[in-house]
C-alpha cells in the first residue's frame, strides 16, 4: 500500500473560527493542524511533511532547507509574498495559490468602507445605540456631514479580476470610472489613464494591484500631493502600497479627504503605526476576504489544488520554474 502523504496545515486559526470543513484535504493524506507558530515551531511542524499548507506563515529558505521530504507548498491566499519561491524551485518543490476566490467579497468590502466613510453610518448607528435619537426633538439629526457617490470620479488602480468587479459596481452607482493598469486590456470599457492622472482626477481612488517592487510605496508624498483635497483613498489590496507616514501626514494635514484601509504594511497593526488615530481614516483588520462563503471557497480550492498535484496535473502553480 502506498504511504499516505503527511500534510501540515499551519495558520488554521486565520482561515477558520471552527466553521470550516477541512475533510476534503484530510481525505488526501495524514493531516496535522497548527495555529500560529514561532519560526522554531514552524520548523518542527513542517520538518517531516510532504505537503505544507500556509496562509501568512513565512516559508523561508532556512525553513525549506530543514524540510527534506517537502514536495508541495499550498497557500490559503492569492498572495505569496511570504514564500521564497526561488528556494522552492531550486528543490523542485511546487507552490500553488488560490486566485480569484475573494473577488466578490473584496469588491463588497471596498464599497462597504467607502459608503460608511461617506454616509457616516457607523457614527449614526452608534449614536442611536447610545440613546441619542430618543432624546432628539426632531425626527432626525445630522451632526456628521454625508456625501453622495453619484457623479463622482472613481479611479481603479489595477484591472485584474477584483479591479474589474469594482469598476462595474462603481459604474452602477453612477460614477465615472477611470482605470490605470500595468498592461493595456483589450476589453476595458473605461477610460485608461496614466499613473499621475489617476491620482489627479479621482474623487475616490481604489487599489487592486499586487505588491511588487514597482508598486511598493506607490501612495507616497509625491502622489498624494497630486490629489484633490477631498479625495478618498481605498486600499483593500496590500498595505505595502502605501508609505504610511506620508499618508498619515496627508490625512492629518487635510491634504486629502480620507482613507479607507483594510491592509497595513505590518500586520497585526504595530503600536506605533502612524495611521492609528489619523484624521478621517477608517481601518479594518484585513477582513475583506473573510466572509464564511469566501473562506469555504478558499478551502475547497486549496483541496482541489493539492488533489491536482497528487494526480500529476498541478494547477495554479506560481513557480513554473520548479519544472512542473
Amino acid at each position: 500500500m502506498k504511504e499516505r502523504m503527511k500534510i501540515a496545515i499551519v495558520d488554521r486559526c486565520t482561515v477558520s473560527t471552527g466553521d470550516m470543513d477541512f475533510s476534503a484535504i484530510e481525505a488526501l493524506g495524514d493531516v496535522s493542524f497548527y495555529d500560529l507558530l514561532t519560526p522554531e515551531q514552524l520548523v518542527a511542524a513542517a520538518r517531516d511533511a510532504d505537503v505544507l499548507l500556509v496562509n501568512k506563515a513565512e516559508v523561508t529558505r532556512g525553513l525549506i532547507a530543514e524540510c527534506r521530504r517537502l514536495k508541495y507548498v499550498g497557500t490559503f491566499s492569492t498572495g505569496y509574498n511570504n514564500i521564497d519561491l526561488a528556494a522552492l524551485s531550486e528543490r523542485g518543490i511546487v507552490c500553488c495559490n488560490v486566485p480569484g476566490y475573494s473577488t466578490g467579497a473584496v469588491c463588497q468590502h471596498t464599497f462597504a468602507l467607502l459608503l460608511m466613510f461617506l454616509g457616516k453610518t457607523d457614527k449614526y448607528a452608534a449614536s442611536v445605540a447610545a440613546g441619542d435619537w430618543k432624546l432628539s426633538k426632531s425626527f432626525c439629526y445630522m451632526p456628521w456631514a454625508m456625501s453622495e457617490v453619484q457623479g463622482k470620479t472613481f479611479g481603479v488602480y489595477g484591472y485584474g479580476g477584483i479591479g474589474r468587479a469594482v469598476a462595474k459596481v462603481a459604474e452602477a452607482f453612477g460614477m465615472r470610472v477611470i482605470v490605470h493598469t500595468r498592461s493595456v486590456p483589450k476589453d476595458c470599457p473605461y477610460e485608461l489613464v496614466e499613473k499621475s492622472e489617476i491620482f489627479q482626477r479621482s474623487d475616490f481612488l481604489s487599489f487592486h494591484c499586487p505588491l511588487t517592487p514597482q508598486t511598493a510605496g506607490i501612495i507616497n508624498a509625491d502622489t498624494l500631493a497630486l490629489m484633490k483635497r477631498d479625495a478618498v483613498i481605498i486600499n483593500t489590496a496590500r498595505g505595502g502600497l502605501a508609505d504610511e507616514s506620508a499618508l498619515a501626514a496627508a490625512l492629518n494635514g487635510g491634504r486629502i479627504g480620507g482613507a479607507c484601509l483594510d491592509t497595513l504594511a505590518r500586520e497585526p497593526m504595530s503600536a506605533d503605526n502612524p495611521l492609528y488615530g489619523a484624521r478621517n481614516c477608517i481601518i479594518t483588520p484585513h477582513i475583506a476576504w473573510a466572509p464564511s462563503e469566501t473562506r469555504g471557497r478558499l478551502v475547497r480550492i486549496v483541496a482541489e489544488n493539492l488533489a491536482a498535484f497528487i494526480a500529476g496535473r498541478p494547477q495554479n502553480v506560481v513557480n513554473a520554474q520548479a519544472g512542473v
